[in-house]
């Protein structure tokens, strides 16, 4: 049974977090001859850190954040960061000390909500992650509903909840059609279930409207295969292998790695 993609999704959103953090830190000093604030010093910490992870410099990264927790340990962005990094390094009890508190401190927050949520799908609390989930979805201020929708159904697919998945990635789409993240893991879920034919006719969907990934064109192998029609299955794989020769997949194909 497949599990690519399903978390990697909830881990994408720390991502997309520590971009926000990087972008909007401030410079030390902002005026010559003027002693940097802590907070300051910790936003500029948080940015360095964040280059340092980047870097996979993960000592540095981590010395570095928890300089800025010193600094200023009521900031979202600094909690925020150190729980990623934490979990990176797979100190989970910090992770999860720093993700609480990162949470506590961006209550009204859904970006912070919605980072907090995966973490606890990826640690083993689902309902709670998904709970979580669905309350940022439902926030008036939160732009991207169908995002927490398809992380919703990722983190129950991840417990094999199936239906419930499915109906979360269902109404991902009714929010914004033709969702390349919501499709792609709805043809998963579909052939998790060994529906077959509707795998194929979600790819077949995909590509009619979306650009071809390594993922949708891999969840074609596997469906066709499923299915029973080896030549088509053979021509999503030569894709993979001529368009995204560099991709994960791609690399198991060449390895004899299936899944």
């Amino acid at each position: 049974m497949r599990r690519s993609g399903t978390m990697a999704m909830l881990v994408a959103a720390a991502g997309m977090i520590l971009a926000a953090c990087s972008t909007t830190t401030s410079h030390s000093n902002d005026n010559l001859g003027q002693k940097a604030t802590p907070q300051k010093q910790a936003a500029t910490n948080v940015q360095l850190a964040i280059e340092f992870m980047k870097l996979n410099k993960m000592a540095e990264s981590r010395d570095t954040i928890e300089r800025a927790m010193k600094e200023d340990p009521g900031s979202t962005d600094v909690q925020l960061t150190a729980g990623i990094i934490y979990e990176r390094l797979g100190n989970m009890k910090a992770a999860t000390k720093a993700y609480s508190a990162a949470a506590r401190l961006g209550k009204n927050d859904p970006n912070v909500q919605n980072t907090y949520a995966g973490f606890l799908c990826r640690t083993g609390k689902a309902a709670a992650g998904e709970k979580l989930f669905v309350e940022v979805s439902r926030n008036a201020v939160y732009t991207t509903p169908e995002v927490a929708l398809v992380n919703a159904g990722v983190c129950v697919s991840s417990i094999g909840d199936l239906v419930d998945a499915e109906r979360y990635f269902n109404r991902a789409l009714m929010v914004r059609p033709n969702m390349p993240e919501a499709m792609v893991q709805l043809g998963n879920v579909a052939l998790d279930g060994g529906d077959a034919a509707q795998a194929v006719d979600v790819v077949q969907r995909y590509l009619a409207i979306n650009p071809a990934t390594a993922e949708v064109l891999w969840l074609g192998v596997r469906a066709e295969r499923k299915a029973g029609d080896n030549t088509s299955a053979a021509a999503f794989a030569r894709r993979i292998q001529a368009e995204f020769p560099d991709s994960q997949q791609a690399q198991m194909m060449r390895t004899g790695v299936d899944r």
